[in-house]
């Protein structure tokens, strides 16, 4: 069959650019249509698009419109990559819970930044699922939109579309780990449960043994070596307390081998997020090892001010008559990097697996029916299948019990517009300090994005 991909959301022009080099690569026939409602970004993602096909006189038909009614029809796989508000709505999510002393590295999954997102990424997207159902209903569906399972949940449960829900985490924690253990990939397995940003490495096993007990080892040998970080220790917030920060602290996880070490898994996707699915830790000033999390380590700053420079750099070339560097058509690590494949693997019925966020319908028998796990699935052609497993440890399920709880409380949030939901999720998160500080923070997030937020203007004050 003759693939039309599109891609919602393609002023993410980093995207667009991994997923065209992709494409470009495998030679093949095919459509790709570029949709986004800011016309300046996606000018930005055409340019670069046309000049990577012409440069490689692949046989890719290019199209592009900021309506996704004009590109939605006849899509066989449709690839959601929207982020509402871009970056300045994103600033906003992370510096006003600072004003309340809430530090976030990332702000984009949980804690007040996640959730804050989460209402402006809800609606649009329903309304992306709905035209898909309508124009394009036997398209393959694709979300990369964070935060993930509320995404994923609301769009399954207000339109029943089949959404997948994809991040490529958990594949690059699985290199990072054989590489650890001196493993090929070929020799390496794994089995990953959890939530997207919160996924458990509950089985390793290199050439078939079980290498759990190697990763406990180096758990214990990095925490050894750095006094007041072991799990008998005082809590995570004093370890290090009084110390200057050091360089590679970022690069230590000090916090994921804590987590490793105590329920016999290791968590994905490292500190950096791993972090903020506990702020009862690590959401004050200094708490993260003597650091700031999004100051001191992990700089929220500094993640803006790349997306910032890497998109100029990108509108340059785009409109530039200069050739693209040949850089531009290596395969490159990212979001993209895996759905490509997984559409060939459906297409082709090759059976691989792939981590993929798909309902919860016994796959992980200890969590909450329906909710939006992130656990192995076969691609095959019947599409994206998770594989059963048995229920998870205890005190991992423990870890995820209220993040699901959650999910459904935020989602409900957006839906219906309802500010009390809003602030029950921002208890829920741990983040706050009291219900009256969740009011007073909800209040001032609903306010700095009300132009996104219009089932909220009846319910703000």
């Amino acid at each position: 069959m003759r693939e039309k991909v599109v891609l919602v959301g393609a002023g993410s022009a980093s995207f667009t650019r991994g997923l065209v080099a992709d494409l470009v690569s495998r030679g093949q026939e095919m459509d790709l249509g570029l949709v986004d409602i800011d016309p300046g970004a996606l000018a930005v993602a055409e340019g670069l698009a046309r000049k990577m096909i012409e440069a490689r006189r692949a046989p890719i038909k290019l199209s592009a419109s900021t309506d996704r009614r004009d590109i939605l029809p006849g899509a066989t796989a449709v690839i959601c990559t929207v982020g509402v508000g871009g970056r300045r709505a994103w600033e906003q999510d992370v510096f006003i819970p600072r004003k309340y002393g809430i530090y976030q590295p990332v702000g984009d999954s949980v804690m007040p930044g996640g959730t804050s997102r989460a209402l402006r990424m809800i609606p649009p997207m329903i309304g992306v699922a709905q035209d898909v159902l309508e124009l394009a209903p036997t398209a393959l569906f694709f979300n990369y939109g964070n935060p993930m399972a509320p995404v994923c949940r609301a769009i399954r449960k207000a339109t029943g579309a089949q959404v997948i829900g994809l991040c490529h985490g958990v594949f690059h924690v699985g290199h990072y780990l054989a590489e650890l253990l001196g493993a090929e990939p070929s020799q390496f397995h794994y089995t990953a449960v959890g939530m997207n940003h919160l996924t458990w490495f509950t089985e390793v096993r290199v050439d078939g043994q079980d290498a759990m007990p190697r990763l406990r080892q180096m758990a214990a040998e990095r925490l050894d070596e750095r006094p007041g970080c072991g799990v008998a220790a005082q809590p995570p917030r004093t370890c290090r307390a009084g110390t200057p920060v050091p360089a590679d602290l970022g690069d230590l996880n000090l916090f994921t081998w804590q987590l490793t070490r105590l329920f016999g898994a290791f968590p994905a996707v490292l500190d950096r997020h791993v972090t903020e699915f506990f702020p009862h830790f690590f959401a004050k000033e200094k708490s993260y090892f003597g650091a700031t999390l999004g100051v001191d380590v992990y700089s929220f700053e500094q993640t803006i001010a790349w997306g910032d420079r890497g998109f100029e750099e990108m509108r340059a070339l785009a409109s530039s008559k200069e050739p693209l560097p040949e850089s531009y058509f290596d395969r490159i690590g990212g979001e993209h990097e895996q759905v490509v494949d997984i559409i060939g693997s459906i297409r082709h019925d090759a059976g691989r697996v792939y981590s993929a966020n798909l309902p919860n319908r016994g796959q992980a028998p200890n969590l909450p029916s329906e909710a939006v796990i992130e656990s192995p699935a076969v691609a095959d052609g019947a599409g994206l299948r998770p594989v059963m497993l048995p229920p998870l440890p205890s005190g991992v399920a423990g870890t995820l019990a209220t993040r699901l709880a959650w999910v459904e409380t935020v989602v409900e949030a957006a839906l219906a517009g309802s500010r009390e939901k809003f602030i029950q999720a921002l208890v829920l998160d741990g983040a706050v300090d009291s219900i009256a500080m969740a009011a007073e923070l909800a209040d001032e997030l609903l306010a700095a994005h009300a132009q996104y937020l219009p089932r909220f203007a009846s319910s703000a004050r």
